[in-house]
């Protein structure tokens, strides 16, 4: 029986945070609702590879996502042994993914032996020694001494099975925890990023089959850095809030995809966006003088659809405002071209 845990990690729950959490809500009960049986085994295999992918290509593994697709079905792939073996751990890790639970410390351990099997000597164990987060030559994150690491982890685990935190914010506040004590000699990464989907799988099964890893590894950069902000703030809002973008941009990739139906001016709008823009920028690149005419018949409709997003959604009103496009805004600009 785990004991009450009286752990509390530091976390605010921002606006930010909130909106996320119920957007992310909505865009899975309409996914749920969409997923039919035969399409559900199709996009799990093809899922299953973009998670593999994106989750190792963060550690460095170069394998592709067509080689990954080999290795899946037995063939034999000329690439380097550690990088295939990587891949055909973290695939074995995968089979037994519905048979763990996130609560489980017994089943992390197990969890990390498979994935670092042949990889480490001290696969399924916490480090023996102190280990630092390092970007280049530079220690951004010097993690606990390694004796406070079972307490910790044990911490951990009894505040997650206690929690009444809803699961997207939990998971989040596990993954950022879990990276902070980096309990694991190497795999930490890609642990953390496991356990996250477990504990939103067990929320909802289609978790088990969103790539989320896919779209990390796509914004690697803000991905360390929302960990860091994190640890320099001691409060993870930073990196909840990192990951609740990252799961309503997949949940919404994720979805059965109708073209979804533009006005012109949004349509121009999304065309005109190159990186990020701030307000004055995106009315000059459309050539329009009316403020209120820009922002009314092109800014909100964008906003309101998700097609676009602000860069201080905490501050609608902030100066430094700039916009830039979602990934559903960028299908769009698939679907229809630039114009």
């Amino acid at each position: 029986m785990i004991k009450p845990s009286t752990y509390q990690p530091p976390y605010t729950i921002t606006p930010e945070i909130l909106n996320r959490v119920a957007a992310i809500s909505e865009a899975i009960g309409r996914l749920t609702v969409l997923t039919d049986q035969a399409r559900a085994l199709r996009l799990r295999r093809i899922n299953l590879i973009r998670t593999i992918h994106g989750s190792l290509a963060i550690e460095g593994n170069t394998l592709s996502e067509a080689q990954i697709t080999a290795i899946l079905e037995g063939k034999r792939v000329i690439a380097p042994p550690r990088e295939v073996q990587e891949v055909k751990n973290a695939l074995a890790a995968y089979e037994r993914f519905d048979s763990w639970k996130p609560e489980s410390e017994k089943d992390l351990l197990e969890a990390h032996r498979i994935l670092m099997s042949g990889l480490i000597d001290e696969a399924g164990l916490y480090r023996r020694g102190g280990v630092g987060v390092m970007a280049g030559s530079q220690v951004i994150h010097m993690a606990p001494p390694t004796d406070r690491v079972p307490h910790l982890m044990a911490d951990l685990f009894g505040w997650l099975a206690a929690t009444e935190a809803h699961p997207l914010i939990a998971s989040s506040v596990f993954h950022y925890e879990f990276e902070f004590i980096h309990p694991f000699a190497d795999g930490n990464g890609r642990m953390g990023r496991l356990w996250q989907s477990l504990i939103l799988a067990r929320w909802n099964p289609l978790f088990a089959d969103i790539p989320v890893e896919s779209l990390i590894f796509e914004h690697q950069a803000e991905y360390y850095q929302a960990i860091q902000k994190s640890t320099q703030k001691t409060d993870s809002a930073p990196f909840i809030a990192f990951m609740l973008r990252m799961i309503l941009d997949t949940v919404t990739i994720s979805a059965p995809q109708v073209s979804p139906q533009v006005t012109p001016q949004v349509g121009e709008l999304l065309a005109a966006i190159e990186g990020e823009m701030g307000r004055e920028a995106l009315q000059f690149a459309l050539g329009l003088s009316d403020r209120k005419s820009f922002r009314e018949r092109y800014l909100k409709p964008a906003l309101a659809d998700g097609l676009i997003e602000m860069t201080i959604p905490d501050k609608p009103n902030s100066r430094l405002q700039k916009y830039r496009l979602t990934d559903k805004g960028r299908q769009v600009i698939a679907q229809h071209g630039r114009g």
